[in-house]
C-alpha cells in the first residue's frame, strides 16, 4: 500500500506530535468542558486525516488508470521495423530482439524487476514502489483514529469542600480517558500562588495550546501573561460565557455580571494584569482564540466558536433510565446575593407542589442551611450530586421533567439528554425577588440565559404567598406587586 501508507503516516505523525496543551480548571463544570473539547479535537483530527486519505486515494486512482492505459497502449504497439510485438506469448520477442513491456506474465520493468501481468507500480513519496491496484485503498487500511492530544490538566483546586470532591471525581475521567492531570494546591496558604506558578513557569512557556476554563479568574489572567502559545481555547464555565464573550467584543474589563460597585484596592492593583489577560485573548494576526461553547453567542471578530454538543458524555454514558417524575435543580443565587433566601424558598415551593416534584438537585455551592430549609419546609428529598449535572442525568435516573431555574443547565441538559425523552423546563427570575444589593445588570442577564435557552419549555410564574404583615402593622395604602416566580442559576 503505497499513498494509504503514506497519508495514514501523515496523520499518525500530525497526531503525534500534536501541539503540546495545557488546560487550568477551577471547578467540575470546567474539566466536563475540556474533556468535551479534547474528545472534538480528536474527532476533528481523524475527519483531516480520513479527509486526506480520501484525497490521495483519488490520485491514486488517477496514477493507475495512467499506468493501465499506458500498458495497455505498449502491449499492441508495432516495433519501428514494422513487425506486431506477440503480447500473447509468455516469452515472445520482437524481431528486432526487444520485449514486450506491458501486459505479459513474464514483463521485466526498466530495472530488470518482474511484475505480475496487468498490474501498474507507483512510486511512494519516499522512493519505495508499491502495486497500484491497492495505492491508498481506504476499505483495506480506512481512516486511522487520531490520536488524543497530548494534554496536561491542570487543577487549581479551590477551597470549597464540595467543589473539591467533584473535581477530584473528574480528575479520575480525565485518567481514564488517557490524559495527565496535576493537581495543585493553589489556594493552600499564603505562600501557594506563588509556589504554584513559579512551578507553571516551564510547562507555560513549553505549551503551544492553553485552554482556560474561567477567563474572568485572576489566577487564569495571572497565568496568561506568562505564555508564548498563540494558539487559545475558552471552554464553557456556564453561563459566565455569554458575559466574557460580550465584554471581550466591547473591549470592557472583564468582569463577573454578579459583581457590582465601584472596584475596590485589590482591583485597582490588578488592573495592568487583568488589561494584559485581555489582550491575550484578543485575536491577532499571531494568535488564534477559540471559544467551545454550548451557549448561545455571537463570536466578535476574528474568534473561532466552536459548537459543543456534549458528544463525549453522550458517548460514555446513558442513556438513562427515566423514573417518571419531577426534579427540581438548586441554584447559587442565594448564595451570590442575588436572590433573597425567603423569596427563593417560597418559589421552590410553589414549584414543587405545581409540578409534583420529590427531588432536589443541589448547586455544589449552596448552603447547607439553605438545604435544611428545602428539605424540611417544602418536603424534597436533597441530593447532593459528585459529578456535574450534565452526568448525573445522563447516567440516571432522572424524571422525566426537569425543572430549573435560569441556570447553565438550561442550555446543556437538552443537549446531553437528546433523544432521551427527558423535558427540560425554566422559570424565570421576577424583579421582586432580587435583592438590594443585586448587581443592576443582573436582572436583564438572568432573563438573557432564559430568552436564549433552546429546546426548553417557558414555564409561567410559580404562585407564591405573599410575607403576612404584623397584626398590628396599618393596610398598606396600595399593594405592592404581587410575588412572582423565582429564577434561578
Amino acid at each position: 500500500m503505497a499513498s494509504s501508507e503514506t497519508s495514514s503516516a501523515t496523520c499518525s505523525a500530525s497526531s503525534a506530535s500534536s501541539s503540546a496543551t495545557l488546560a487550568f480548571v477551577e471547578s467540575p463544570v470546567q474539566l466536563l468542558n475540556v474533556l468535551e473539547w479534547a474528545y472534538a479535537d480528536a474527532r476533528r483530527a481523524e475527519a483531516q486525516c480520513a479527509e486526506v486519505q480520501r484525497a490521495d486515494a483519488g490520485r491514486a486512482e488517477v496514477q493507475r488508470t495512467e499506468v493501465q492505459r499506458a500498458d495497455a497502449g505498449g502491449a499492441d504497439t508495432r516495433h519501428v521495423d514494422g513487425p506486431r510485438a506477440d503480447a500473447g506469448r509468455a516469452d515472445g520477442q520482437c524481431p528486432d530482439g526487444q520485449r514486450p513491456d506491458a501486459g505479459r506474465a513474464d514483463a521485466r520493468h526498466a530495472d530488470g524487476s518482474r511484475a505480475d501481468a496487468g498490474r501498474a507500480e507507483v512510486q511512494r513519496p519516499d522512493g519505495s514502489r508499491a502495486d497500484a491496484a491497492h495505492v491508498d485503498d481506504p476499505r483495506a487500511d480506512g481512516p486511522e483514529p487520531a490520536a488524543l492530544p497530548d494534554l496536561t490538566v491542570v487543577v487549581l483546586s479551590p477551597n470549597d469542600p464540595m467543589t473539591r470532591g467533584q473535581l477530584r471525581r473528574m480528575a479520575e475521567l480525565a485518567r481514564d480517558e488517557g490524559f495527565r492531570v496535576r493537581w495543585e494546591e493553589a489556594r493552600g496558604g499564603a505562600g501557594a500562588p506563588i509556589k504554584t506558578i513559579g512551578g507553571l513557569r516551564g510547562p507555560l512557556r513549553r505549551a503551544e495550546r492553553i485552554v482556560i476554563g474561567d477567563p474572568f479568574s485572576r489566577y487564569v489572567q495571572l497565568l496568561l501573561t506568562l505564555t508564548r502559545a498563540r494558539d487559545l481555547i475558552v471552554v464553557d464555565d456556564g453561563t459566565a460565557t455569554m458575559e466574557f464573550i460580550s465584554q471581550l467584543a466591547k473591549g470592557e474589563p472583564l468582569v463577573r455580571w454578579h459583581r457590582r460597585g465601584s472596584r475596590g484596592a485589590r482591583d485597582m492593583v490588578f488592573a495592568p494584569v487583568s488589561a494584559t489577560a485581555r489582550r491575550r485573548l484578543t485575536p491577532d494576526d499571531g494568535r488564534r482564540v477559540e471559544v467551545f461553547s454550548s451557549m448561545p453567542v455571537e463570536p466578535p471578530p476574528g474568534v473561532t466558536i466552536t459548537a459543543n454538543d456534549f458528544a463525549w458524555t453522550r458517548a460514555r454514558f446513558g442513556p438513562p433510565r427515566l423514573s417518571g417524575g419531577t426534579d427540581l435543580v438548586g441554584t447559587s443565587l442565594v448564595e451570590t446575593g442575588v436572590v433573597d433566601l425567603e423569596r427563593y424558598l417560597e418559589a421552590v415551593g410553589s414549584l414543587a407542589r405545581a409540578h409534583g416534584a420529590t427531588r432536589y438537585f443541589a448547586h455544589r455551592r449552596e448552603s447547607a442551611e439553605k438545604l435544611s430549609r428545602v428539605a424540611g419546609e417544602v418536603g424534597l428529598e436533597i441530593v447532593r450530586p459528585d459529578l456535574p449535572l450534565e452526568l448525573i442525568a445522563r447516567r440516571g435516573p432522572i424524571g422525566h421533567t426537569i425543572v430549573s431555574f435560569p441556570s447553565t443547565v438550561v442550555h446543556t441538559l437538552p443537549l446531553a439528554l437528546v433523544g432521551t425523552g427527558v423535558q427540560v423546563a425554566v422559570c424565570d427570575v421576577d424583579p421582586a425577588w432580587l435583592t438590594s444589593d443585586a448587581s443592576p445588570r443582573a436582572q436583564g442577564f438572568l432573563s438573557g440565559v432564559t430568552g436564549t435557552a433552546r429546546d426548553v419549555r417557558r414555564l409561567g410564574p410559580a404562585p407564591s404567598r405573599a410575607p403576612e404583615a404584623p397584626r398590628d402593622a396599618a393596610p398598606p395604602t396600595s399593594p405592592g406587586p404581587p410575588a412572582a416566580p423565582v429564577a434561578a442559576s
